[in-house]
């Protein structure tokens, strides 16, 4: 009997169930988008961590640690930092002002707190939102079909179809319900898969007498540095990329939206020291999996690095157990994907559909256009999933930076700088979307600095610059809300 297989079916089975049963608490889009700022704060706190870190935590973070070593330390040590810094500066800021001006999206909380120009901002943001969400969307369910494949032996094209039937069928029936609640159970599964497998595997080597460091050195020197044997301004470089990872959480729409979504603002330090409660020993584990893993089988034996998690929770754990642990990389790509269906349906229908174009009509009218937006854009993400030969980290990397560079220095200095303008918050959004484009394109400037870092700080800039430039008096005081 296949355990591993039994295992996922119930899994899979579970998250159905729950989509079944969320769905008639939507009444309205409101509902749908943001769960009618309901939650309680566990289940903020576990479905912002599970959504913020994607299948990319159980693959792509860990074959990076594989293919490069010790020096994707500061990948993780960087998105600690941000995980930090935008639970204490940004959440409870958001929560209240998102609440006051009437805004369920990032988009439109922009145009309602600005007031001025919000027409034009919230289709620059609907624009930029589409375009990045479909890379990390297709990065998600490629991230399915990796999984499905190593496990079960199905045709990466057929996995990936599984997990975007099942992704899009539970998004569309039970809205933010559905996904807050799914995320509540797949962020658990998460962790125990990052705390535990690292634990068995490192058990493992040293049961055959070697050690962690010994093994990650077999591999080669530049393996067990921090830096991956570069020196000077490469060194720096590494450095600067790695921890720049941090400054693409303020910029993610839907993680934002969980901040928004919570019973109160008073509720947010409870949530937060359960997200850093979570974060830490999670990005512990990614990277010791990815380390486990080089030690065990060497530098270079396989293809594809992003198979090393799978493969190792296969080999070291019990069916049962593996098949649980495997089921939380679904977890991943679902709490992350169905997340991402959400903000890109929304961004269509609230900010550009309902408040852009104007069409008024009922809650249940909208709701039911929700749900068709969701199936299309899945499906879209889904094409980007099959036709890309780029992997998951990779993927992911770029639709973060362009998220976190177009609304991040935007979202902070207009929660914290009263000078901010709408000329200054649109300036800032197409700098970092289109920077990020750029810079992503010329390799030799990526490779010298990371896009990650330039594309934030030109954002910034652009923001503070264009800002002191048209306004001198803070424009929240005299915004008529759109």
């Amino acid at each position: 009997m296949n355990y591993t297989f039994i295992g996922f079916i119930l899994y899979l089975i579970i998250v159905l169930l729950v989509g079944f049963l969320t769905y008639r608490k939507n009444k309205s889009h409101n509902d749908f988008f943001l769960a009618g700022r309901k939650l309680n704060p566990w289940v903020v706190a576990f479905s912002e961590r599970a959504s913020g870190e994607s299948v990319w935590i159980l693959l792509g973070l860990p074959g990076a640690a594989m293919a490069f070593g010790l020096m994707t330390m500061w990948d993780a040590l960087g998105c600690v930092l941000g995980i930090v810094f935008y639970w204490f500066v940004i959440a409870k800021d958001l929560r209240k002002e998102s609440e006051r001006v009437k805004a369920i999206t990032i988009p439109n909380f922009f145009a309602q707190h600005l007031g001025k120009g919000g027409k034009l901002i919230r289709v620059v943001a609907t624009l930029i939102i589409i375009f990045f969400f479909t890379f990390y969307l297709g990065a998600q369910f490629n991230g399915a079909g990796k999984i499905l494949n190593v496990t079960f032996d199905i045709p990466q094209f057929w996995g990936v179809v599984i997990g975007t039937v099942v992704v899009i069928f539970y998004t569309m029936m039970g809205g933010f319900f559905a996904v807050a609640w799914t995320d509540f159970i797949q962020g658990m599964i998460m962790i125990g898969t990052l705390i535990i497998l690292p634990v068995v595997g490192i058990f493992e080597i040293y049961a055959h007498g070697n050690t962690l460091g010994a093994g990650i050195d077999s591999s080669g020197n530049e393996f067990i540095s921090v830096v991956g044997g570069a020196t000077g301004w490469a060194a720096v470089s590494i450095i600067i990329g790695g921890l720049s990872w941090g400054f693409g959480y303020m910029g993610q729409p839907h993680l934002l939206a969980r901040f928004m979504s919570i019973k109160s603002s008073d509720k947010i330090k409870i949530s937060r020291r359960i997200a850093i409660a979570w974060a830490i020993p999670a990005f512990t584990g990614t990277i010791l999996i990815g380390l486990v893993g080089l030690a065990i089988y060497g530098h270079g034996h396989f293809a594809d690095v992003e198979h090393v998690m799978p493969q190792l929770a296969k080999t070291l754990l019990p069916a049962w157990l593996a098949g649980i642990f495997i089921s939380g990389a679904i977890a991943a790509m679902m709490s992350t994907a169905d997340s991402q269906l959400l903000v890109i349906t929304s961004s269509v229908i609230e900010d550009f559909y309902h408040k852009t174009l104007g069409k008024d009509v009922s809650g249940k009218a909208l709701l039911y256009l929700s749900r068709i937006i969701t199936v299309a854009i899945g499906l879209f993400g889904f094409i980007i999933a099959v036709t890309s030969e780029k992997l998951i980290f990779s993927m992911v990397s770029y639709a973060w930076a362009g998220l976190g560079s177009s609304f991040g220095p935007a979202l902070l200095l207009l929660l914290k700088w009263k000078r901010t303008t709408s000329q200054g918050v649109l300036a800032g959004m197409i700098t970092g979307a289109v920077s990020t484009i750029v810079w992503s394109k010329i390799t030799v400037l990526d490779d010298m600095i990371s896009v990650r870092f330039v594309s934030f700080a030109l954002a910034l800039l652009a923001v503070v610059i264009v800002s002191l430039i048209t306004g001198k008096t803070n424009p929240v005081k005299n915004a008529k809300f759109q």
